[in-house]
């Protein structure tokens, strides 16, 4: 065999053990998944009351900050009862004043013995009335305050507007989502591991992140919670062995990765659901 071929053999023996080499180390120090994902405060806004939508201010994709308004309910309505209330309240908040002073002026005439008992009995409880009436038209008009507040549909956060179904002239109905918001306070990684591979999994174990969509990017990690139940358990129909045709399979255990060199402009780029592949430390 020439010079030449023994140095060519030599260097692919020797390439082989070190790729051998790379995967025995990769074993022994970490437990690696690709079945794992990029996780983020997602939540479908719906209006908390029932009228006709007058104006959607964002459009899907959209940035928007905490308090801003979203989506906009004719509030004409809201706005009346408020009204009417307020000037409720103005009446007999004038009656409960009025009430309170006779109410005061007999107690002291009461306590040296100007006046008879029952004088006092009639002043007391016609106080207590209007006391009553005062306070139950309060929380009335605070109720019809914050019924005409939440005809503007808000945005929770700092996020983005990543689905939209509402409409100009469409009815808002309590609780039928309107908007698909996605926050931009935070990202975190949710790792589906197998069971075998738990025991080397711990609370603060660190962990490398390799994101898909950016072309492997790595970012470092820390587990920060692990599941108590295998994902099958919390399924619609969750697997019953006792029915006689149980057969094993390996159950994979959800583990919460906390991202711990994010930067504020990764946000953008770690978009909820992205894949990723997930190696924790031993």
């Amino acid at each position: 065999m020439s010079q030449k071929r023994k140095k060519i053999l030599g260097g692919v023996i020797a390439l082989l053990v070190l790729i051998a080499g790379f995967f025995v180390v990769e074993h022994l120090m970490y437990v690696s998944t690709d079945n794992a994902q990029i996780d983020a405060n997602t939540v479908m806004l719906a209006a908390k009351l029932s009228g006709y939508i007058t104006q959607v201010n964002v459009d899907e994709g959209q940035a928007v900050k905490k308090g801003d308004v979203l989506v906009e309910i004719d509030e004409r309505d809201y706005n009346n009862a408020y009204q009417q209330l307020s000037n409720q309240l103005v009446s007999v908040e004038a009656r409960r004043k009025d009430a309170e002073r006779n109410f005061r002026r007999l107690q002291e005439l009461y306590s040296k013995g100007a006046v008879s008992q029952a004088q006092f009995d009639t002043a007391s409880a016609s106080y207590a009335e209007v006391k009553a009436q005062y306070e139950s038209l309060s929380a009335q008009v605070a109720q019809a305050q914050l019924n005409l507040e939440n005809t503007k549909v808000r945005a929770p956060s700092d996020g983005i507007i990543a689905r939209k179904s509402a409409q100009v002239g469409q009815l808002a109905a309590p609780g039928v989502p309107l908007l698909g918001f996605v926050s931009s306070d935070s990202r975190w990684v949710i790792a589906n591991f197998k069971e075998t591979d738990l025991e080397d999994i711990h609370i603060g174990s660190k962990a490398t992140v390799d994101v898909d969509a950016l072309g492997g990017k790595s970012y470092k990690g820390e587990v920060i919670a692990i599941s108590p139940a295998t994902g099958a358990t919390f399924t619609l129909l969750p697997p019953d062995n006792a029915t006689g045709n149980f057969t094993k399979v390996v159950q994979r255990v959800p583990v919460k990765i906390k991202i711990v060199n994010m930067a504020d402009s990764d946000l953008l780029l770690l978009r909820a659901g992205l894949s990723v592949i997930v190696k924790v430390r031993k």
